[in-house]
């Protein structure tokens, strides 16, 4: 474009379009507008005969004041979603977009942003001096209580923090008053390992922290605290911020492998595994497993957490034909032995093996036999007994050992001495011991209870046990047989099967109890009050003294089918039991009249029915104890009866006394 009087007196149009306007020719005009989109005419020139386009500056006001106020900074802020200006120059100075015109920066106070984005004032950094040397200053902070229970029913973790080195150590609690014992634990163990002494704990003001003991604790041992103000977690911000990375961490890993979430103190244990392992900010190009013990850690080990696997099983633990290997879940690595943690979700075990194959890319189905995904398992005690050898060290030649599964404590330099082989303090979980005569006898023992309906019915013992409860049930008129309800939930039932032994350990007799379903019923649809007060010990002693005092008789006796005896004031559906469901009437249910076992209120109902058996027959019940009764007659005949579930123990000063 010529352009007469002006310095440079030719207008680029390549460099008009660098800037985000658009010039359209055609009709022998020459039209600018503010941007493709062509929203907004700025001029438009005529062609003159020396096919140029002479630009006048003559605009008219209004059009002058519409882009003043189309291109200010704020309105451009504004269309940003409330973009800061630092954004906004970035996105102008780097040619990020097109039509964003050159911005002046604003000093002025946004109104929308104060509502939606005011944070407080930024701690300087400078403000927390680092620490000279090992566990000069430690930083201590509780994370929970979780949603899900772990599988030894932690709810807690607890974060520990060398300032200098940036390691890491987790220990789970039940409670929150178990932090002053773990911390004890740390602070034996890193003393020993470091040869330094704690000097300083940094912490919030959670009563974990401020108890009388760990303060007297401190106090004793020449340690100085350091405490956060009110609602200011920034002041410990080292380990506030590595808890956060620890959950998300180990949500991560979880989520993954489609993983149930009872296993989270797993996940938590790797991620501070993998954490000490890995680079922080905090340390110049070491990471702070290197900064703690002076080596660098090897990582050739690691596996994908979760991952199938498949644990060898030894020579010694099997059979010829069966198979040498066991599949299970990776969930960690072994922090006092060489090895790695493997989750069986058949047996419910833990595993601590070497020689385990690794199936990176797939991962266990976490689903039940209804379908749906497990969240909880249940962990029955295993005996951490080798019953193959008298070796105390047969584990280390690659025997996978069993244990109960409960979380490791801590997650410390013990992971060194699992790639080091150092010798250190460990702390274990106490296990639950028993002498080694009483497990061979279990073993020798050949009575199998079955577990389902079809096994038992191979059996005419347990199927005339099951015949007999029902006919117990029938006869107690429990229920009724109707047609299924449309509007209230219909509750399973189930077989279970005991064997009920002599003194001498041979059978007695076989018995099988319908049980029903009871974690299926809903508060306030299904039951409503659950309580059931039973006899203290402090009771039935006291009973017992006054009997050997006085010289009176004790006696004892057990309800049969104590809880089929209670009266429900609910409306209760049961569908009919396996096995013994009435041929042409296979869509009807049970409706309740008395209570099964394994409902919600079946304590409560029998506890009312025995308790107005008593007061009918002239007892009077204690103000004191809920379950004790008493009835005089005369000035010297008085009778005491004690009441605990469905035994029954009683005495007293009366002719008879059995037969009354």
């Amino acid at each position: 474009m010529y352009l007469p009087g002006l310095k440079e007196n030719l207008l680029s149009v390549g460099q008009m379009d660098e800037h985000g306007y658009c010039l359209v020719f055609g009709e022998g005009m020459c039209r600018v507008f503010d941007s493709p989109s062509m929203d907004y005419l700025i001029t438009k020139v005529e062609m003159k005969s020396n096919r140029c386009y002479p630009v006048s500056f003559l605009a008219e006001k209004q059009l002058l004041m519409k882009t003043s106020f189309l291109q200010s900074p704020w309105i451009w802020h504004k269309r940003l979603g409330h973009l800061n200006f630092g954004g906004l120059k970035q996105l102008r100075d780097k040619e990020m977009v097109h039509g964003l015109p050159q911005l002046e920066e604003q000093s002025g106070v946004c109104e929308g942003c104060q509502f939606g984005k005011q944070h407080r004032n930024v701690f300087p950094k400078d403000q927390a001096q680092r620490a000279s040397k090992v566990l000069e200053l430690v930083h201590v902070d509780l994370c929970g209580p979780m949603r899900n229970e772990s599988v030894a029913r932690n709810r807690y973790f607890m974060l520990i923090i060398d300032d200098f080195t940036r390691m890491i150590w987790v220990y789970f609690l039940r409670n929150k008053s178990e932090a002053f014992y773990c911390f004890k634990k740390f602070k034996s163990m890193t003393e020993l390992q470091t040869g330094h002494k704690v000097q300083c704990i940094r912490s919030d003001r959670g009563g974990e922290f401020l108890s009388t003991d760990f303060l007297e604790f401190c106090e004793a041992n020449g340690i100085q605290r350091q405490l956060t103000m009110a609602y200011t977690p920034q002041q410990n911000g080292v380990v506030e911020r590595k808890n956060r990375t620890v959950i998300e961490m180990a949500k991560s890993m979880l989520h993954e492998k489609g993983m149930p979430y009872f296993l989270w103190t797993e996940a938590v244990h790797t991620a501070v595994y993998l954490l000490n392992r890995c680079p922080t900010k905090a340390l110049n190009n070491i990471t702070p497993f290197e900064a703690y013990s002076g080596r660098k850690p090897g990582i050739a080990h690691l596996k994908v957490f979760g991952s199938l696997c498949y644990v060898h099983v030894p020579t010694e633990l099997r059979h010829k034909l069966e198979p040498k290997s066991t599949k299970g879940v990776f969930v960690g690595y072994a922090t006092c032995e060489k090895g790695y943690r493997v989750f069986d979700p058949v047996s419910n075990k833990l595993l601590l093996s070497r020689d385990v194959t690794f199936d990176e890319e797939n991962a266990w189905h976490w689903t039940d036999k209804d379908g749906s995904v497990m969240t909880s398992y249940s962990i029955e005690d295993q005996v951490d007994l080798d019953l193959k050898s008298d070796s105390s060290n047969e584990n280390s030649t690659g025997t996978p050992q069993t244990l109960d599964m409960q979380e490791s404590t801590s997650s410390t330099p013990g992971d060194i001495s699992s790639e080091e082989r150092r010798t250190q303090a460990y702390d274990h979980t106490p296990l639950k011991w028993r002498r080694l005569d009483d497990v061979l006898a279990q073993c020798n023992l050949c009575i199998m209870e079955p577990e389902k309906y079809a096994d038992a019915a191979q059996d005419e013992s347990w199927l005339k046990a099951m015949e007999d409860e029902l006919q117990m049930i029938e006869k107690n008129e429990t229920w009724e047989l109707v047609d299924r309800p449309t509007e209230k939930p219909v509750i399973g039932v189930k077989w279970v099967y005991k064997t009920k032994l002599n003194l001498d350990g041979s059978v007695q007799k076989n018995k099988a109890r319908l049980v029903a379903k009871g974690y299926a019923q809903k508060p306030g649809l299904d039951y409503n009050e659950t309580y059931a007060p039973v006899a203290r010990l402090d009771t039935i002693r006291t009973l017992i003294a006054l009997a050997a005092k006085k010289g009176w008789k004790l006696f004892q006796l057990d309800v049969k089918s104590a809880f089929l005896n209670g009266v429900l004031q609910e409306e209760v559906y049961v569908n009919q039991p396996e096995g013994f469901v009435i041929k042409g009437k296979e869509d009807k249910v049970y409706r309740l009249h008395k209570a099964l076992y394994g409902l919600k209120q079946a304590p409560r109902a029998w506890y009312g029915e025995i308790d107005s058996y008593f007061t009918q027959c002239g007892f009077v019940k204690s103000l004191s104890e809920a379950t004790l009764y008493t009835k005089v007659r005369g000035d010297k005949e008085i009778l005491i009866v004690s009441i605990y579930v469905d035994d029954i123990v009683y005495t007293g000063a009366v002719k008879h006394c059995k037969k009354t």
